[in-house]
């Protein structure tokens, strides 16, 4: 499906639906440009979730974790990660076997570590300032 989004908080907003219909070990697997709102789009997915705290961008930790919500909520970044092997380093599959959700942003860059057919999230911008065009797949319908 696509959507359409106007603004950062129409993008929680979307973000929020999702969360309603995850489940313990979903993957969302985020691509899109650089900016375009993968973290505003995890912002939602938290709230959707009922994790309390704010969502920030893990670029330098690699992994956020978020708890106290329906279900745990593990944040990466993989921009600066050369391969899947990095990934593992890091812990992916203690993460995975912990029953939460996996928010992946570049998740291209560790493409080949992902089980199975994650959830795909495309944001790109869109014609005009502020509007983003989100893609999902292989999702639950919203």
């Amino acid at each position: 499906m696509e959507y359409y989004s106007n603004s950062v908080e129409e993008t929680e907003a979307l973000g929020m639906e999702l969360a309603a219909r995850l489940r313990p070990g979903d993957i969302v697997a985020y691509t899109g440009d650089l900016g375009a709102g993968k973290t505003a789009f995890t912002r939602g997915i938290a709230r959707g979730l009922g994790i309390p705290e704010g969502v920030t961008s893990p670029t330098f930790t690699i992994v956020n974790e978020y708890e106290g919500g329906r279900l745990p909520l593990f944040h990466f970044d993989m921009y600066r990660l050369g391969d899947s092997e990095e990934l593992f380093d890091i812990g992916w599959e203690d993460y995975l076997a912990r029953g939460g959700v996996c928010a992946v942003e570049w998740s291209e860059n560790v493409a080949d570590a992902l089980e199975d057919e994650p959830i795909r999230v495309d944001i790109r911008r869109g014609e005009h300032d502020g509007q983003r065009v989100i893609s999902i797949r292989n999702a639950p319908e919203i």
